[in-house]
């Protein structure tokens, strides 16, 4: 892997497939870590002041990336944080180093069968809005688990357990790593 992550809690980013539960489980972390909780998409939102399908049907995804990498910069330049990244945040190289030095990186890994169980009815995601969503989010889990594992320092298989579950199973590894919140 990379360089260890630091001993003191600073800024945890989650990454994973869209769907896989980054930002529901972000937000629980973050209240019981006592730590502020950002969401890059939401971020990305307020900057170019649509949503990011109205953005991406408008622009494309190659400029969705663009403002993607400028936002996840500020982000993990920033304060302490628990963030929840867009799902294709690990396409460009430059967002992966970021976040790897920037904060200890959480991969929610999660089937493509788990996630369209999640996600089959959701409109606001741009890329599964395709005639076959199942076969969308395989591409994509094909595509991106080697990134996501190139990225995180921590991997977490997600399955079924329930959200608090989740977040027990994730203060387990950063307690087991040696990661405290800083005071």
């Amino acid at each position: 892997m990379t360089t260890p992550p630091p001993s003191a809690l600073e800024r945890l980013a989650l990454v994973g497939l869209p769907g896989s539960g980054k930002s529901t489980v972000g937000r629980q972390l973050a209240r019981r870590l006592g730590l502020p909780f950002t969401d890059s998409d939401h971020a990305i939102e307020q900057r170019i002041g649509c949503s990011i399908r109205s953005f991406f049907e408008r622009e494309g995804e190659t400029a969705f990336r663009d403002i993607e990498e400028s936002v996840i910069d500020e982000l993990m330049r920033a304060g302490r944080a628990v963030i929840a990244t867009g799902g294709g945040a690990v396409l460009r190289a430059a967002n992966r180093d970021c976040l790897r030095a920037g904060a200890s990186v959480i991969y929610l890994r999660s089937t493509p069968e788990e996630v369209y169980r999640r996600v089959r009815h959701d409109q606001n995601r741009p890329l599964l809005q395709v005639d076959d969503p199942m076969e969308r989010l395989r591409s994509l889990h094909a595509e991106r688990d080697p990134l996501y594992r190139e990225t995180a320092q921590f991997i977490i298989e997600t399955g079924r357990p329930s959200v608090p579950t989740l977040v027990n199973m994730i203060l387990m590894q950063l307690e087991l790593a040696g990661l405290t919140p800083s005071p």
